[in-house]
């Protein structure tokens, strides 16, 4: 369906950045009646989601893991379309398979009697804490996703509203102290704690609350994306266009302007001055609040609150392709290494680059072979590791590191790996700060300990210019393509329509 593009007299709002919550906030602002432009830095769409071409091989950048696809319908639902016709998604069975040191496995599924049998198979005393576990997560999922999720905590009062329900969950436990309760096999505590992992969060410090991932995998599934998740990226773009937005690459935004409190715009770096109603950042917030906004005033993301801030831990990723196909190698496969405690330390509070690592094998040949040239596998094998602030100089560590990978996948999962690698490509915490501008190289911004939540996460409405909106990993209530589409869609209780702003000024 082709929207015709509003009318010239309504107002205009600007999207710094094409992540999945900057197009999905575009597209809702469109749908509200906005002319909407998002300003992409990049020569691409999808930000930390964008796409790498490389010898006839096809790599997802970063995510690559679809949890939450209605959040993703839902943008299709109220253009008046169906995902169905431009995305393809295909549910994994199981969702990923979890290999330790000692080279046993645990196959994660979505089935509640299938994830019996493979606790029975590993701990057979454990099959009755695995169902008081996922019931005390899918209480968080119920009170910290569908109640809480999309509202915006804009004051104390919301979140003095929010006190019972997080007492409920016992919100201050730790994810790990949970499985630990529950689980009496070490390995079992470790897979029902890692998860919080893929949004940057450390399981030994992280709230419970977060235990909601696991129900909702549970309850609609793990999904991959026929193309990579870079077809989802360009399937929302073209949606936005056929609602009459606009999406510019190469638009490096140097400055928010204001005028009297109020956002006017933006400055990009070439010295044009771009004019909107108002503005939503789907950047970094630490980089907003800093540079974007650093000749205003702040009042609460001062310069001093963001040094104090802790941010998430950063990713080594090593994207490589190999001349011979791996059949035995799933979707999506969690390597973990012979410590858990003592590595998550290193990672979140010493800030050292260990011996040993934890790993997340991503093989999407195994569901779509055209990423790769016939006969060939495409992979990617991502390490978490500290931010910048652990000094690491990875211009002279990043290929002694991969080398490391190379030879720990080798002689576990990926036999004659070294002579069959034919594309390589790798990605650094150097390079997420200066690709997708991340404070500290921080690949999931705020760390999300429950101070770093709710109301004590950067707001959707940012607190310091009026007309000023932020989605995204840094904003509430977080990191991952569910957290992200969350953050977009809290801004419907946020921004009136195009037509109500008109009349009223007020947005």
């Amino acid at each position: 369906m082709t929207r015709p593009f509003p009318d010239q007299g309504l107002p205009s709002a600007i999207v710094i950045g094409s992540g999945f919550g900057g197009l999905a906030a575009a597209i809702r602002l469109a749908v509200k009646g906005y002319r909407v432009t998002v300003l992409e830095r990049l020569d691409q769409p999808g930000g930390r989601a964008s796409v790498f071409e490389q010898d006839g091989f096809t790599f997802d950048a970063g995510p690559t893991i679809i949890t939450a696809p209605f959040l993703l319908e839902e943008l299709w639902t109220i253009c008046g379309e169906k995902m169905a016709g431009d995305v393809d998604l295909r549910r994994m069975s199981p969702f990923y398979r979890i290999r330790f040191d000692d080279g046993s496995h645990f196959d994660y599924h979505g089935e509640s009697q299938q994830m019996r049998a493979e606790v029975a198979r590993l701990s057979p005393d454990d099959v009755a804490g695995y169902d008081a576990f996922m019931k005390d997560a899918d209480l968080c999922y119920q009170l910290g996703y569908v109640d809480l999720g999309t509202v915006p905590f804009e004051t104390l009062g919301s979140l003095f509203a929010a006190m019972p329900a997080m007492v409920q969950m016992r919100a201050w436990k730790s994810i790990y102290q949970m499985a630990k309760r529950h689980f009496k096999s070490p390995k079992l505590q470790q897979v029902f704690s890692f998860h919080p992992l893929l949004i940057g969060g450390n399981p030994l410090k992280v709230t419970k609350v977060y235990s909601l991932i696991l129900s909702l995998e549970r309850q609609f599934g793990v999904h991959s994306a026929m193309g990579g998740t870079g077809a989802v990226v360009a399937a929302m773009v073209r949606l936005l266009e056929r609602q009459g937005g606009a999406i510019r690459y190469g638009a490096d935004v140097r400055q928010i302007l204001s005028k009297a409190g109020r956002v006017t715009g933006v400055e990009l770096q070439s010295g044009q001055q771009i004019e909107a109603d108002l503005v939503v950042s789907n950047a970094d917030a630490a980089w907003t609040y800093q540079q974007a906004m650093s000749n205003q005033p702040r009042r609460v993301w001062t310069d001093r609150k963001l040094a104090k801030t802790h941010y998430s831990m950063s990713l080594f990723v090593w994207y490589f392709g190999t001349k011979r196909v791996y059949d035995d190698i799933p979707h999506h496969m969690i390597l973990l290494g012979p410590r858990y405690e003592g590595l998550l330390r290193d990672i979140f509070e010493h800030k050292r680059l260990s011996d040993d690592f934890s790993l997340y094998l991503h093989r999407p040949t195994a569901t779509d072979p055209s990423l790769a040239p016939p006969d060939h596998d495409a992979f990617y094998v991502l390490s978490p590791v500290p931010h910048q602030d652990s000094g690491i100089d990875w211009s002279v560590q990043a290929e002694p590191y991969r080398q490391r990978i190379e030879a720990y996948l080798e002689a576990s999962v990926l036999p004659g790996l070294g002579a069959s690698i034919v594309t390589s490509k790798c990605m650094t915490p150097d390079d997420f700060a200066t690709r997708y501008l991340a404070h500290k190289g921080a690949a999931f911004g705020l760390e999300p300990i429950l101070l770093q939540s709710a109301w004590f996460r950067p707001h959707n409405r940012s607190e310091e210019l009026q007309g000023l909106f932020m989605v995204g990993a840094s904003t509430h209530p977080g990191a991952g393509i569910p957290g992200v589409l969350t953050s977009a869609k809290a801004l419907d209780t946020l921004i009136p329509t195009a037509a109500h702003r008109h009349l009223t000024g007020v947005a």
